[in-house]
């Protein structure tokens, strides 16, 4: 390297010139974006091995369990930069996530030593890690000698560094002191409305404000919109994953309750006054605005209909917004916004999903493994996924403080700004407790009879609150 695009690169590492100036300098000397993105890598590499050896573990293999992704894909475009940082070698397996999570529960449950490490969603942990499959990650994260002084693990948003540590007692509060930090969160999912700005100027409405207006310009759009478009897309099959989007994002919002903790029993909490009112309103929403085939709707669904311009807008991930806002039929109209549904709420507090990663209890070399798991969920890596490629949204304050990846967003209208509104109230807001799956299943088949109207609200709920106690009592917990 050259001494003066050396200089120029090594004072963007020490924070004395900013991305944007960087890229302008390389230009004057005549490097390309690619040439200059080469050169920033060789520099991080430096500026990491600089305080760290990370060439402690130089010859071992690790192998990785990967679910097709835009983040796993991400890490694999920056895999290089750990082999040349580390001298380790990575191999990896990925699979689609329709049979992903199988691979994963087949690996652990037989106490494989094929995977080292893996992608996980949090709530899958509060499986794994009181059956001993996974490793709590503290002791190596507090350990100097293990974990390079500038990995800034305090830099990772606390809602979701705290939403992956739990203390394995059903009901324990997610990021307590005694908690275990089952898995380090790399990317992450908040829940809120993306909409076709173009369907909402035709029609004359605005972004909804709460839920009663969520219900009231969802139905608006039905019948104004034209061509069949239905008002607002959101979950709706037979599964926990209906639940933990939009609706429990919105439930949440109110101060409602999966279940009550007291002296350590679960009880549940979703039969209040309170919830009674609200799942009347998401119900109305439903049956009045949403999808004929509703009970069918998962991610998938809700995202292609906002993409191919069936629906008007969704309350779902943010990030199933960004990716439908390129390459589909819509792409280019849509907007983003963060939505609290109580209007008595200062800001929105949307539940999220957290794509993670974790050590096998099973690796072979789980220090080395630790390496890896530092290096990709470090800064650096953030950065580089994030302003190359679509690894949205990090986990790290840093990345939404660069500006490159800041200017990037930008096509993207209203999407920075929604996510600076719900990040400080983003976290997981179920109960952590090993029956989760199937109650939560429960809840969203409950959902479906009372949009199917095969049982009314009140009725449904009191059903579902007596059966969720049952099932509680049953497994000790309550």
């Amino acid at each position: 390297m050259y001494e003066r695009e050396k200089d120029l690169v090594d004072a963007f590492i020490r924070g004395q010139v900013d991305r944007r100036g960087l890229i302008k300098g390389l230009g004057a000397l005549g490097l390309t974006a690619a040439m200059g993105g080469t050169l920033l890598a060789m520099a991080q590499s430096r500026a990491m091995a600089a305080d760290f050896d990370w060439q402690a573990h130089k010859g071992k293999s690790l192998k990785l369990l990967l679910n097709k992704h835009p983040y796993a894909d991400a890490m694999i475009a920056n895999l290089q930069a750990f082999k040349d940082l580390t001298g380790m070698e990575v191999t990896y397996d990925v699979f689609p996530e329709d049979v992903y999570f199988d691979k994963v529960t087949a690996a652990l449950s037989s106490g494989s030593s094929e995977y080292d490490a893996f992608m996980t969603g949090a709530y899958m942990t509060w499986t794994y890690g009181p059956a001993g499959w996974t490793e709590d990650l503290n002791q190596w994260i507090k350990d100097p000698a293990k974990t390079s002084p500038t990995y800034a693990w305090d830099d990772v948003l606390e809602g979701v560094r705290k939403s992956c540590a739990w203390n394995g007692q059903p009901g324990g509060t997610l990021g307590s002191d005694d908690a275990k930090q089952w898995c380090i969160p790399w990317g992450f999912e908040q829940n809120n409305i993306t909409y076709n700005k173009e369907m909402f100027d035709k029609v004359g409405v605005q972004p909804p404000k709460d839920l009663d207006d969520l219900v009231a310009v969802a139905a608006k759009l039905t019948k104004d919109v034209g061509n069949n478009v239905y008002g607002v897309g959101v979950r709706g099959s037979r599964s926990w994953a209906t639940i933990h989007p939009g609706f429990l994002s919105a439930y949440a919002n109110f101060g409602q309750k999966d279940l009550n903790v007291t002296d350590g029993k679960l009880s549940a909490a979703m039969n209040t006054a309170e919830s009674k009112a609200f799942h009347a309103k998401w119900v109305e929403m439903i049956q009045n605005s949403g999808p004929k085939d509703w009970s069918t709707y998962t991610w998938y669904q809700v995202g292609t209909d906002l993409g191919a311009g069936a629906s008007a807008m969704i309350f779902d991930a943010d990030i199933l917004g960004y990716f439908q806002n390129g390459g589909t039929k819509e792409a280019g109209k849509l907007a983003f916004h963060g939505f609290k549904a109580n209007p008595a709420a200062e800001a929105p507090t949307p539940n999220i999903w957290i794509w993670s990663l974790a050590m096998s209890s099973f690796a072979k070399d789980k220090d080395a493994t630790w390496y890896f798991l530092q290096w990709a969920s470090s800064v650096e890596h953030a950065i580089f996924g994030a302003t190359k490629h679509d690894f949205v949204n990090p986990v790290r304050n840093a990345v939404w403080k660069d500006e490159m990846f800041v200017e990037k967003l930008k096509k993207y209208p209203g999407y920075f700004e929604m996510f600076t509104a719900s990040a400080p109230g983003a976290s997981i807001k179920f109960t952590a407790q090993p029956l989760f799956f199937d109650l939560t299943t429960e809840w969203a088949a409950t959902l479906q009879k009372m949009v199917a109207k095969q049982v009314p609200v009140d009725e449904g709920l009191d059903q579902l609150a007596q059966s969720i106690d049952g099932q509680l009592k049953d497994a000790g917990l309550g």
